[in-house]
């Protein structure tokens, strides 16, 4: 590995470290109920909060005029409305430094002409997608600023999906950067990871929906769903299809037994993985199974404690954390282009 390999796969963990950060900020927003607080969006103008008892008067009787606080939060105090306002705008500006912390080093890189042969375009996407995200953010508050107080679950799933995108796609160029090996695995083995990643990106999407539609607030027992292994409700809409994207029981129910899968799925790879004899595709493979292992538990106790924002937060934080496992396993069990 180079030394100018080293400075650029350094600078990108930093920024991979800031969309994890991102990440968590994102879910505590949500679950404190803060992200329609800010109810316009000013890309550059938007770092600067209200300062003066004007300033503050005019941003609350903005909110006042959305579906929020018409529905939901009458006769909110302004103390009240600042700590909702002070995340969301603490998400926002984290946002926008997460995009200083990729361009100001890589227009650094590039002026310098230090960026290593063949990854100057998959920089320049590094830097579409994160712009791409802002975008996706603002789409996603708008769908709670027209008539439901509440953001589309769709777009929440693509605004949390994109972030994830990205951090996975940062991460796979560091491992790419600093010469990770990737001695390969057997086609069986490759396939099982792609299932693997499959399930995982099925079961984060899910997990969206059940969070933007509020669907872990009901149901609260494991493993059945108050007495039974799917309940009547799951079938409520017609026709039924509509039911895996719309009704909140069967978000749920899918979202539980998508992570069981995944769990099942992790194990037999495990195993499979010990018995190929590559060291370094079991250390890997035991990693991200016991991250799944983790991650499921977690969700777990946010359903039975009904939700609570620490339990809630790690849950989401943990996905992340998933994905980077699974990035680096998926990594390792490919072979190398140049030994092809």
């Amino acid at each position: 590995m180079t030394s100018q390999n080293k400075t650029i796969a350094m600078w990108l963990t930093t920024v991979c470290a800031t969309i994890f950060a991102m990440v968590v900020v994102g879910g505590i927003t949500r679950l404190t109920e803060s992200g329609l607080s800010m109810v316009d969006w000013r890309p550059v103008m938007g770092v600067i909060p209200p300062i003066s008892d004007a300033e503050w008067a005019q941003a609350f009787n903005d909110y006042k005029q959305f579906p929020e606080y018409q529905k939901i939060n009458a006769g909110m105090a302004l103390a009240e409305f600042k700590s909702i306002f002070y995340w969301e705008f603490g998400h926002r500006v984290l946002g926008r430094f997460i995009g200083l912390v990729y361009f100001v080093p890589f227009l650094y890189f590039l002026v310098r002409k230090q960026i290593p042969t063949g990854y100057q375009l998959k920089l320049w996407i590094g830097l579409l997608l994160g712009g791409s995200q802002g975008l996706m953010g603002w789409y996603m508050v708008k769908s709670g600023l027209i008539d439901m107080p509440r953001v589309s679950h769709y777009r929440l799933a693509a605004h949390l999906g994109l972030a994830l995108i990205i951090i996975a796609y940062l991460f796979w160029l560091v491992l790419s950067l600093v010469n990770v090996s990737r001695q390969g695995s057997s086609q069986a083995f490759l396939r099982g990871t792609y299932l693997l990643v499959g399930l995982v990106i099925l079961q984060i999407v899910y997990g969206a929906f059940v969070a933007g539609s509020h669907s872990g607030y009901g149901f609260n027992t494991f493993p059945l769903m108050n007495g039974d292994f799917i309940p009547d409700l799951a079938f409520a809409i017609l026709p039924f299809w509509h039911n895996l994207f719309e009704n909140n029981a069967m978000l749920q129910f899918v979202h539980r037994w998508v992570g069981a899968a995944v769990l099942l799925v992790a194990l037999i790879l495990t195993i499979k993985a010990k018995q190929s004899g590559s060291k370094a595709i079991f250390n890997a493979m035991l990693m991200c199974f016991c991250g799944i292992v983790v991650q499921f538990l977690l969700g777990v106790f946010t359903l039975v404690y009904v939700v609570p924002i620490e339990l809630a937060s790690i849950h989401q934080a943990g996905a992340c954390i998933v994905v980077l496992l699974l990035v680096n396993l998926t990594f390792r069990a490919q072979l190398d282009p140049q030994q092809t």
